[in-house]
């Protein structure tokens, strides 16, 4: 057994650490479910008695959103469409586990530079073709792409890349045979395996084409788009000309043809499609919505994660001649200006938890305890006036929707309390996702992570893709490089309270609180409960028998 993960286990034992996250961390290292349940002296859990039927179809409002390459995605929607024939190496789930889908199993040395990766045996493209580890190797080396714009698996598999190139570093991709590949990194990191579970890191086949994608879906899942109408509707369809390995393996994919049915961002559409008896799942209920849904009868299902909304300065923007976000003060005065229980109250009803704007979440592995900036709008104003800011006036952009408007404008209301000048704007989905990383200052929602280390280097690594602060700190990039070699969450807090506490003093982000998510869904259907990282396993989802 791992060395670690009896560590882990120890740790679980002594109350140290969550069930939830004891699993997190040793499935994460290549121990079974079955394994990691004996190391605690406990049975695996039995495979729930109560299955989806086969057949029958689902209707979900969700946005339908335009598809890319995968590797470009910002937005778990577009993977619900494309999840129906493009899949994962791995999967995670709420109770904290991960795992294999593509791959049967892993193995991760001591220090976390050799992965051994297994694929599972008899999968085929549904074109005949098998899926072999030349398949594997291809997309990792991929995803190692920083030359792609907009590939975020590029944050995620820094270790592997050469900064030279900005491809993989020679030899750290080895196909060792038709279903082994080994990755070896230069340097430890103890994230992979959770990167290979996230949205953007789907499995394309050999000349994946993004424009071609509808035209020929080739992949290895259970469904094919039948049609795909951005902002209206798409449609999945079984394949039944393909021998999906799921089906043997017991995964499901029991609905014969799933819709997704676009009906814009205002909830109000949603309620009146859910009481026209037009849609059977709400992809996602926030707020006060929560209430809604629920006295109409529909099954609700959530969960506490580190979900969150950011509303952040960008470091970079140019308004008016002049970097308005780059002084730190100004900066610090927005944090200082705003109190996040108002936030959490006015924006989300409640359902969460008060944050402390460094995007680690309490529950993360090695969260470490680093105070706030204190909420003091009389000191916020001085530091605005410090900085000779005073009587610029603020553009705070938000999309023009439910929770994420009702909280930006509660962020707004308390800067103007403060004595600062602010003009509000809001913007239709469409056009604030296209735009989204460019905006002065603007809010954004940003979905949960399994490790603590994840979302610093998906949001604050100097030059990320997905770097919307403009936040550039070699001190910082190094500390995270150092945190993601220290597999032991107890040794890796030290680096991690050093990481909080620049985040902290630089004042990165506004980052009010954490989110309790929830989905609803009509009485009826199986497996539709809202993933803790929104994450599209629609395979599961069925027809109560």
């Amino acid at each position: 057994m791992h060395p670690i993960a009896v560590k882990y286990a120890r740790d679980a034992e002594a109350g140290k650490l969550s069930r939830r996250e004891f699993m997190a961390r040793t499935t994460a290292l290549g121990v079974s479910i079955s394994g990691a349940y004996a190391l605690l002296g406990l049975p695996a859990p039995a495979r729930a008695e109560s299955q989806p039927r086969q057949g029958g179809q689902m209707r979900m409002q969700i946005e339908v959103r335009p598809l890319a390459d995968p590797r470009r995605f910002d937005w778990p929607q577009n993977a619900y469409i494309t999840a129906g024939w493009l899949e994962y190496l791995v999967e995670y789930n709420n109770d904290g586990t991960f795992r294999p889908m593509l791959l049967d199993s892993w193995q991760v040395n001591d220090n976390a530079t050799i992965y051994l990766l297994h694929l599972r045996p008899g999968v085929t493209w549904n074109d005949g073709t098998p899926f072999t580890a030349q398949d594997v190797a291809r997309n990792i080396a991929g995803w190692c792409d920083t030359t792609l714009a907009g590939n975020s698996m590029a944050a995620r598999f820094a270790a592997l890349i050469d900064a030279q190139t900005g491809q993989a570093l020679d030899g750290a991709i080895k196909v060792i045979d038709d279903l082994t590949v080994q990755l070896t990194l230069p340097i430890p990191d103890i994230t992979l395996i959770a990167g290979m579970s996230d949205y953007p890191a789907a499995i394309t086949p050999a000349g994946f084409d993004a424009e071609t994608m509808l035209e020929n879906p080739i992949g290895t899942g259970p469904y094919l788009p039948e049609n795909v109408e951005v902002g209206v509707r798409a449609t999945l369809l079984r394949n039944e000309n393909h021998a999906w390995w799921g089906y043997a393996a017991g995964k499901g994919a029991y609905l014969d043809r799933i819709d997704y049915i676009d009906y814009g961002i205002d909830p109000a559409a949603w309620v009146a499609a859910a009481m026209a008896d037009e849609v059977d799942i709400i992809y996602e209920t926030a707020g006060e919505l929560v209430d809604v849904f629920n006295s109409l009868g529909f099954a609700q299902s959530a969960v506490a994660s580190s979900a969150t909304i950011c509303i952040r300065p960008n470091q970079r923007a140019v308004v008016e001649g002049i970097r308005p976000y780059a002084d730190k003060r100004v900066r610090q005065a927005i944090v200082m200006a705003v109190d996040n229980a108002i936030c959490l109250e006015l924006g989300h009803a409640n359902r969460g938890a008060v944050a402390r704007h460094q995007h680690v979440w309490p529950q993360h592995p090695a969260w470490a305890d680093v105070p706030a900036l204190p909420h003091d709008p009389a000191r916020a104003l001085a530091l605005l006036q410090e900085a000779g800011m005073e009587d610029f006036e603020m553009e705070l952009v938000s999309i023009d929707d439910d929770w994420r408007k009702t909280t930006t404008d509660a962020v707004a209301a308390q800067l103007r309390d403060a004595g600062f000048k602010v003009t509000r704007s809001l913007v239709p989905g469409a056009i604030y996702r296209q735009n989204w990383m460019d905006y002065p200052f603007s809010a954004t929602d940003w979905n949960h992570r399994p490790i603590d280390t994840q979302i610093l280097a998906l949001a604050y690594r100097t030059g990320g893709a997905w770097n919307e602060t403009g936040f550039a700190d070699p001190r910082f990039d190094a500390l995270l490089a150092q945190a993601n070699a220290i597999p032991d969450a107890d040794k890796r807090r030290v680096v991690m309270q050093q990481l909080q506490e620049i985040m902290t003093e630089q004042a990165v982000t506004l980052q009010p609180y954490w989110r309790m998510i929830s989905r609803h869904a009509k009485p009826g259907f199986i497996g539709w409960d809202i993933n803790i990282a929104y994450l599209p396993q629609i395979y599961k989802i069925g027809l109560a028998p």
